[in-house]
């Protein structure tokens, strides 16, 4: 699943030089909206029946999951390189840590607050390094703006994997039945696809389209292969993996991503592998070692 989402980075950088982040964001999960509440429709209408606590949570799990992520996760990834991109968006397994003790009461014991250092001191090297077109909106000394966009895309999607994990596998003692990975993704990314495209309306170049003529074929070839591996594959089949897996784990084996990306980067776009990229990763990678044998042993993950 990594191996195929972490080509997305690269697949979208070369969608940016097409559309600006907002409207490809809204094109994108629209198109995936259609694709999946059409095949509900015509094969399970009955998906569609909702209690009001599910229709809030799948509300939340558009505007976290689905626009606030891609918005910042876009706009970043035009002034970044997309390993890096990928690299400051495995931070999610440390928020989702967090989120897990405020909505499932995960407990943090010292192994997993050791791990958690550990892959933090793992994680601030490829702060100081290949800044690229990021430095020139440095605000802080070893934060710029586009990396800040991508730790708000981190913790967007690492909350949105929260509430999915609600959705689809229920808290035990709630009396509601579960959403299908493929309902809640439908209806998260109809919802979130329509704030993205109203925000676009307003902060992009509409004439008519914000997508020039010439751009349109190339625009349209990356959105459809964006849709296929991330929203129809990616995005339901981590909804499926949620039903046995906490959000958390599932959250750490992202650190494989930013390997997958930098052999991406390299083979899409030319960019050179970085091998502080992968040195951090094997650091940050015992650090979750540590925090995932914790979870076993709490019984939080099946081995």
């Amino acid at each position: 699943m990594y191996a195929a989402w972490s080509s997305i980075f690269s697949l979208a950088k070369i969608a940016l030089e097409h559309s600006p982040p907002l409207f490809l964001t809204a094109t994108r999960m629209l198109l995936a909206a259609f694709i999946l509440l059409g095949y509900l429709i015509l094969r399970k209408r009955s998906s569609f029946k909702f209690e009001k606590k599910q229709l809030a949570l799948l509300g939340l799990l558009a505007i976290f999951s689905i626009y606030l992520t891609n918005t910042f996760e876009f706009w970043g990834l035009q002034y970044l390189s997309a390993a890096k991109t990928c690299f400051i968006y495995s931070l999610s397994p440390f928020f989702a840590a967090f989120f897990s003790y405020l909505h499932f009461k995960e407990k943090m014991t010292p192994q997993k607050w050791l791990g958690m250092c550990i892959g933090f001191f793992g994680f601030l090297p490829i702060l100081f390094t290949q800044k690229g077109a990021g430095e020139l909106l440095t605000t802080i000394p070893f934060l710029s703006w586009p990396e800040m966009a991508m730790i708000g895309a981190s913790i967007s999607t690492a909350y949105g994997w929260i509430l999915l994990r609600m959705i689809v596998n229920p808290p035990k003692g709630e009396k509601r039945e579960p959403i299908s990975p493929f309902t809640a993704n439908g209806i998260s990314m109809l919802l979130g696809g329509f704030l993205a495209l109203i925000h676009s309306m307003f902060n992009d170049s509409w004439n008519p389209i914000p997508v020039s003529y010439d751009a349109l074929p190339g625009f349209i070839g990356g959105i459809l292969i964006m849709t296929l591996i991330s929203n129809i594959v990616c995005y339901n089949l981590y909804g499926y993996l949620l039903k046995k897996f906490t959000a958390t784990f599932l959250s750490f084996m992202g650190l494989l991503s930013p390997i997958f990306a930098s052999l991406n980067s390299w083979f899409f776009l030319g960019e050179p592998i970085s091998y502080v990229i992968l040195l951090s990763t094997m650091v940050i990678s015992s650090g979750l070692w540590l925090i995932y044998s914790a979870e076993l042993k709490q019984g939080y993950v099946v081995a």
